[in-house]
């Protein structure tokens, strides 16, 4: 409960601190609050002074207005949004003449005027003279005189929500009017590329992560970037200007709908019927709306009938916005604290919209209340706030999520660090096993072998069928024997705790020919060694690359006959070594070469004389060193051994 009364006395400090910052606004960057002079009956007059100042002059009050209806009516620009002028059985469109005097008192000074998105084609003429013509703003320079100056705006409308001129123009010198253009450029850009660029990264973080929030906020700030896209638009002057209106109404009924659904998300409540049904409105609302903006340039009802329902659309938002934050789960977390705030910040919004609208104006003030200078609308100021207000409670979200991972992450690396350990100790187990038992296995094993050696030497008792069971109890033990020897001999090569180095290829080849070269001699097998023309490193235990190498030559020599040959080569590429083996002897049976590698197979030539260990531990010391062994072999013809093993990286 205390926490939720400090996120109300949040939201309501934010409120008034809203408040109190739209008030500021409402004073400092407001053109209908701008100081005098004033114009009155069709003239202004002017002085140096007034268009020397600091801040432009907005020529607000004193024209004349002349259409299909009226001559010569005194208006203000700002008081009508279109030529309907309240009149809902008239067309908006047409064509329209704004008139204004400038008198001008002082010496003569280089002046500009600015008129801000112009939303029909237009034609500016100072003293007769056309200096602009087109659709969209303007900007026009001329030299002040002394004396009356007539300055005549021509508008003309087929289409459209807006006709005639809706934004008063300022008046300064040239260097005035710019930097004001540039500081509401500048703002502008700001507020169309940082939500952009904000959308770009949180909908590849939906893409990655598939979080609907992610979405929705993402495509809000896409909504929120292309509805303040209208100023560019206009000050580019784009061909699409005419119509740039319906572009603008879909992405401001967008900006609410993510509104009204991102509410729901964080609020836990996007499930509940009456959740449902607000969204199902809040989506249908705005196609009834772009359906009556389409029928603006037809029909003239559907000007002030589309006004009317967008001004219902707003109160729809702000009225299910509330609902659903108040409906929201009652566990208090920031993600429900900041759809709070964002519900405040677009309530004002909300309501500042239906203060300055054409429709409250004409109902209750019969005049325009607010336009900025420099920067943003109040709408739009909320709607920045906004996006910043959901960008923080995704960055609370994001922040979340990566401490969760995190501690994901390191309770997973905790429990492979655990099962590593535990690993390891079962190996070093196994291999204590292993190389007990080999051991305590030599002694009966051995014994038995003398024993049955005796019974053949001294014959006692001996009959046929007692030889035959001899015969089968010596072949058993000779492979019990040859098992035990293969195993003492693997665990050997496991136990090898030789620490890894760079090993030269020149070298490992040169040794290997030192140290069997003399076997090969005394069989009468010429051993050829063939070194690689450029030396590499390999990175292993030089005593396993030993092993390796020895199997492999033990096995050739067994092989090969006298005045044969064994060819060791190396070849080396930018990542390989590779070392063939090749023997001139009796080859492999094609049915014994696809299980030469496997533990303790011995092919029909070696019967009695090989463990079936001496290629597998050569393959598994290949493997260790994360390389490939093949083989090929023609009976009679000889056999060839490749293995490619990787090279030390040179830095």
């Amino acid at each position: 409960m205390k926490t939720a009364k400090w996120t109300h006395l949040l939201s309501i400090t934010c409120l008034a601190a809203l408040l109190l910052f739209f008030g500021m606004l409402f004073i400092a960057d407001n053109k209908y609050q701008s100081p005098p002079p004033y114009g009155n009956r069709g003239i202004i007059a002017l002085t140096e002074a007034d268009i020397t100042r600091d801040t432009p002059l907005f020529l607000i009050d004193g024209w004349l207005l002349t259409d299909a209806r009226v001559t010569q009516l005194p208006t203000y620009i700002g008081q009508f949004g279109s030529l309907q002028r309240g009149n809902q059985t008239v067309s908006p469109h047409g064509a329209a003449i704004y008139e204004i005097i400038l008198r001008y008192d002082g010496a003569p000074v280089e002046a500009a005027l600015s008129f801000p998105q112009l939303f029909s084609r237009h034609s500016i003429r100072l003293d007769g003279i056309v200096l602009s013509e087109g659709i969209g703003g303007a900007r026009i320079s001329f030299s002040l005189t002394p004396g009356n100056h007539l300055l005549t705006v021509e508008t003309a409308s087929t289409h459209g929500y807006y006709s005639g001129m809706y934004h008063p123009p300022a008046l300064g010198t040239p260097e005035t009017v710019s930097h004001m253009m540039l500081v509401q450029c500048v703002a502008y850009a700001l507020a169309f590329f940082a939500p952009l660029t904000l959308a770009l990264f949180t909908l590849t973080l939906w893409r990655s992560a598939k979080d609907r929030a992610a979405f929705w906020f993402g495509l809000l700030c896409c909504f929120f970037s292309l509805y303040v896209s209208y100023y560019f638009v206009h000050l580019f002057r784009l061909p699409v200007e005419e119509y740039w209106y319906i572009a603008q109404s879909a992405a401001l009924y967008g900006l609410c709908f993510c509104t009204i659904r991102l509410t729901a998300l964080f609020g836990d409540v996007a499930g509940k019927r009456f959740a449902l049904f607000l969204q199902w409105i809040g989506g249908l609302f705005p196609l009834v709306l772009l359906a009556l903006a389409l029928l603006i340039p037809a029909q003239a009802w559907a000007v002030r009938l589309h006004s009317a329902m967008t001004d219902l659309f707003y109160f729809f938002t702000f009225c299910a916005v509330v609902a659903l934050t108040l409906n929201s789960r009652e566990t208090e977390n920031w993600e429900r604290r900041f759809s709070r705030l964002g519900c405040c910040v677009f309530g004002v919004g909300l309501l500042c919209n239906l203060f300055t609208s054409e429709l409250f104006s004409a109902l209750f003030l019969d005049r325009n209340l607010f336009e900025p200078i420099r920067f943003f609308w109040q709408f739009e100021w909320c709607g920045l706030l906004l996006v910043t207000i959901f960008g923080a409670m995704m960055a609370a979200r994001n922040r979340r999520i990566l401490a969760e991972n995190a501690a994901f992450q390191t309770h997973l690396e905790e429990l492979v660090q655990q099962r590593t350990a535990e690993l390891t100790n079962l190996m070093q187990e196994r291999k204590a096993f292993f190389a007990d038992m080999a051991h305590d296995l030599k002694a009966p094993i051995f014994a038995t072998g003398s024993f049955i050696q005796a019974i053949r030497e001294h014959n006692t008792g001996v009959d046929t069928e007692l030889s035959s069971y001899i015969d089968l109890v010596e072949q058993t033990q000779q492979e019990m024997a040859r098992r035990v020897y293969g195993l003492t001999e693997f665990n050997k090569i496991d136990a090898l705790s030789d620490p890894y180095e760079a090993v030269s290829v020149k070298y490992l080849l040169e040794e290997t020919y030192e140290l069997h070269h003399m076997a090969a001699e005394v069989q009468s097998v010429y051993l050829i060694i063939e070194p690689p023309e450029i030396d590499g490193q390999i990175y292993a235990q030089p005593r396993k690359l030993d092993i390796l190498l020895e199997n492999l030559i033990f096995n050739a020599l067994k092989a090969t006959p006298p005045e044969g040959q064994i060819t060791l080569c190396a070849q080396l590429d930018a990542s390989f070594c590779h070392l063939t083996l090749t023997d001139t002897g009796c080859g492999i049976p094609s049915e014994e070469l696809q299980q030469i590698f496997n533990r303790f197979f011995v092919g029909k030539q070696n019967v009695g004389t090989g463990s079936g260990l001496g290629l597998f531990i050569v393959k598994c010391i290949v493997e260790s060193l994360k390389g490939e062994i093949h083989v090929s072999s023609q009976p009679g013809l000889g056999t060839e051994f490749s293995i490619n093993l990787p090279l030390l990286k040179q830095l």
